[in-house]
């Protein structure tokens, strides 16, 4: 039987679970702090910790809804990779050198996590095998050998481009023509992680607050149903659940993504399908899809099942639809024909914060104190490393080469009222499923116009 929710796989596969681990004091009564982070997931516990680690006598206090890693922070597919939601815009908007910059500052993230984490004693499960990202049609190889050119133009000079063979030696990948590999890129336990880091947090003296939900955001305070938190600086670290909070709900859209793990497989099975690198996986897709090979043996793969919710709701606990499971597993037999059959132990979904132009973005007012970091669209692992490093030296108010970087301060236009807002989230994903659908009957080299159109009005490119 497979398990639908508890939050994810990751909860199940990890001896701290909620159900065995007291969770942090919540907020009892009116409070101050220099700081004040809403949000105890990567972006949040990242900013706590860089802060602490520059100013220890700086007060910082964290609130968490749930627990910390309640969110995208602890269900999320585990790729740690340089991806950033926005380059190509920014490129457009303050020169390709700019980008370039940002491109290269996320290339030195992948590594910097991977050094926290040992220095601080974290067992995350990462192996840094990289970025294996196949296409399997004519028109997922030309978006390929775009990509790759691309990211050489980007600096990413470390890459490598293989043909239909090679890609089949490393990963037994059925109708694969192509694949491109990327060193910056590690397979992690999302969960562990994050509590290692919550950890190494409370070390420095941060304080956390579990189980307080904050109802508003203002300058100088966050307000909770047990107490206010006043403080000089308030950041916003909420990323997929923004628009819960007051006066937010159309700044980021919660876009709905949705995984499946499978029971361990046998060495012989893994004789069969290679993965001997641990590669984090990924396609040329439209309707794209992720997956790891895990510490124990399994696949945890994922995509955006129902991708969105009406009214920007938010899942239950990471219960997801038996059909979206149903595509996951089909999927999963789909790229790897040998294990159909296979049975699926864990399904579970989350939320990511998606902006209305798809950039990713850091921010901070000094004139209100007010501050933010998030928009990620799927590629957070990583990124809320360089937000925390970034909302870090905009709050010591130090000019950095991080501060610097195109994306900080770069204001979005908000979603769309509903309907129109599910109504239109609706008919994107319609016509990329339709996208990949009708590339894959036609075998055309080309990108069907009718995603070009979806990219277009989406904001995606």
């Amino acid at each position: 039987m497979t398990i639908n929710g508890g939050i994810s796989f990751w909860y199940a596969t990890d001896p701290g679970t909620p159900a065995t681990t007291p969770p942090r004091p919540p907020l009892t009564a009116h409070a101050a702090a220099d700081v004040v982070i809403v949000g105890g997931g990567y972006t949040g516990l990242w900013t706590a910790y860089y802060l602490k680690q520059a100013a220890p006598d700086l007060r910082v206090t964290v609130l968490e809804q749930k627990f910390c890693g309640y969110g995208a922070s602890g269900r999320n597919g585990g790729w740690l990779y340089n991806g950033i939601a926005g380059r190509d815009r920014y490129a457009a908007l303050h020169g390709r050198p700019a980008a370039a910059r940002l491109q290269q500052a996320m290339n030195e993230t992948v590594t910097e996590v991977i050094a926290v984490a040992a220095k601080e004693g974290i067992d995350a499960d990462i192996h840094r095998g990289g970025v294996l990202e196949v296409a399997r049609t004519p028109a997922q190889l030309g978006r390929l050998k775009a990509f790759h050119a691309a990211e050489l133009a980007f600096g990413e000079s470390d890459r490598e481009l293989h043909d239909a063979a090679a890609t089949r030696a490393r990963i037994d990948i059925a109708d694969a023509v192509g694949s491109g590999w990327s060193p910056h890129g590690a397979r992690i336990h999302p969960l562990k992680l994050v509590r290692g880091l919550a950890a190494a947090c409370e070390r420095l003296g941060v304080v956390i607050h579990e189980s307080t939900p904050v109802t508003e955001i203002a300058a100088g305070k966050a307000v909770t149903p047990y107490g206010t938190v006043r403080a000089p600086y308030v950041l916003r670290c909420t990323e997929g659940f923004t628009a819960a909070l007051k006066g937010q709900k159309r700044s980021w859209l919660p876009m709905n993504s949705s995984m499946i793990a499978t029971a361990p497989l046998s060495p012989e099975t893994w004789a069969r399908l290679g993965w001997s690198g641990r590669e984090v996986l990924g396609d040329m897709a439209h309707a794209y899809m992720y997956a790891q090979r895990t510490a124990d043996d399994r696949i945890a793969i994922g995509g955006r099942g129902v991708p969105y919710r009406f009214g920007s709701r938010t899942d239950n606990d990471g219960r997801t639809q038996p059909a979206t499971v149903g595509s996951l597993r089909d999927l999963l037999f789909s790229f790897f024909p040998v294990l159909t059959g296979t049975e699926i132990t864990h399904a579970w979904s989350g939320v990511l914060g998606v902006p209305r132009d798809w950039c990713a973005t850091v921010t901070l007012d000094r004139t209100t104190g007010l501050g933010w970091a998030g928009g990620y669209v799927g590629s957070g692992v990583a990124t809320a490393n360089l937000a925390g490093r970034t909302l870090r030296d905009l709050v010591l108010g130090e000019s950095t080469e991080l501060t610097a970087l195109p994306w900080v301060n770069h204001r979005v236009r908000r979603w769309e009222p509903e309907p129109f807002r599910w109504l239109g989230v609706q008919a994107l994903y319609a016509a990329y499923r339709e996208a990949d659908r009708r590339e894959a009957a036609t075998h055309s080299p080309t990108t069907t116009p009718l995603a070009r159109l979806a990219d277009r009005i989406s904001g995606r490119h």
